[in-house]
């Protein structure tokens, strides 16, 4: 990293730190029920940072990898945005303005994707926190905590990641054969539904329990409780573990999908992080009307599909005249139809509707088997 690299990143990171501790500590000093205005309000503010984020590289992108010459720009741009911008003017005012507005469109379009590919990620949480019979006011807690995690995981994915291919060009290759296998598996098994978790025979549960002592129930908020001079960890802790772990298995199919668009290390983590940032927010926003977009796992199918493919057939796109806009066309494209389709074909109702009594039974606290511990 070069110092003004180091630097950027670093204000960057504290920025996003700065407003997820201000959102605990001053907005949430006390663990509350999230409802709709105040997921909404969130989720708006986000999307805010993260267009003003795009205007800041829009106008300044440069100042990310201190670019200051036309050579500088030329060796950047050779080695994350192969092919992307034309050169080949020599004047350095106008290559620099071709160079940020690729680099926005690059983020932008990063950005959508992450966030649409988060969606599924929120299905899963909510089955998370509905087996385990996690309380509604904690979700919030359970989330913050899951957020840092993510921040550090997908940190260390998408640099070693950023390093593989720079090393190994033709694991790019790899990643697009990997995303259309998913693509085609999400779209097979678009009507599965896996209605609850068994929490004991969850791998994260089985492993932790059989090295560190358990407490079988919630206490409050709590992640850690003392009981007879011991601390044992709490079924929220577990939970919050379990959020991390479903995390990672995402970032293995959503970071290699905005390597796709970009290249730039730098733009996939902004891209991943604003869009994680926003999934926090967005989780209370979407959780109780998601069903309605039924048709939404079916365009984030294509949308992994069409992401494979443009980066297997990234060379003969090029050739005729494919550009990173286009992908972002194709982005809203897919969402739009998905979500059109959702509103105007709704599903139908299931004749055995469950009850509220057999809902509540689904969603009451789970009790936590502990695995034989090792002394």
């Amino acid at each position: 990293m070069l110092p003004n690299e180091i630097l950027f990143f670093a204000a960057f990171t504290t920025f996003i730190l700065t407003v997820l501790l201000l959102d605990l500590g001053v907005f949430s000093k006390k663990n509350h029920v999230v409802r709709f205005k105040e997921a909404a309000s969130w989720s708006a503010i986000w999307v805010m940072f993260a267009l003003v984020f795009y205007l800041i590289l829009n106008f300044y992108g440069e100042r990310i990898h201190d670019i200051k010459t036309f050579e500088q720009l030329t060796e950047i741009a050779n080695r994350y945005s192969p092919d992307e911008i034309d050169l080949s003017s020599g004047n350095y005012e106008t290559a620099i303005q071709l160079y940020r507005d690729n680099m926005s469109i690059e983020f932008l379009t990063g950005y959508l994707l992450e966030y649409a590919l988060s969606v599924d990620n929120i299905f899963v949480i909510i089955l998370i926190f509905s087996s385990f019979g996690v309380r509604e006011k904690y979700f919030k807690k359970v989330l913050f905590w899951g957020v840092l995690g993510a921040i550090l995981m997908r940190f260390t994915f998408i640099f070693v990641g950023a390093a593989l291919i720079q090393s190994f060009h033709f694991i790019l290759y790899f990643f697009g054969a990997f995303l259309i296998f998913t693509g085609i598996k999400m779209f097979v098994d678009r009507d599965a539904t896996d209605e609850k978790i068994e929490v004991n025979q969850h791998p994260i549960v089985k492993f932790v329990s059989k090295y560190f002592p358990l407490y079988p129930r919630f206490v409050k908020e709590r992640f850690f409780v003392k009981k007879m001079e011991k601390w044992h960890l709490t079924p929220l802790f577990l939970v919050v573990l379990i959020v991390e772990f479903t995390d990672l298995i995402f970032a293995v199919d959503s970071v290699p999908a905005v390597f796709a668009v970009t290249q730039d290390p730098y733009i996939v983590f902004f891209s991943n992080i604003f869009a994680i940032m926003g999934l926090r927010s967005m989780f209370f926003f979407l959780s109780n009307i998601l069903p309605l977009f039924h048709y939404l796992k079916v365009g984030l199918a294509f949308l992994m599909t069409f992401i494979g493919f443009k980066m297997i057939a990234h060379s003969w796109l090029k050739s005729i005249g494919f550009e990173t806009v286009y992908s972002l066309y194709i982005i809203l494209f897919i969402l739009a139809v998905s979500i059109i389709a959702s509103l105007m074909f709704p599903p139908a109702k299931k004749e055995n509707e469950e009850s509220g009594e057999e809902v509540k039974k689904k969603i009451a606290p789970t009790k936590i088997e502990p695995q034989k511990t090792v002394s």
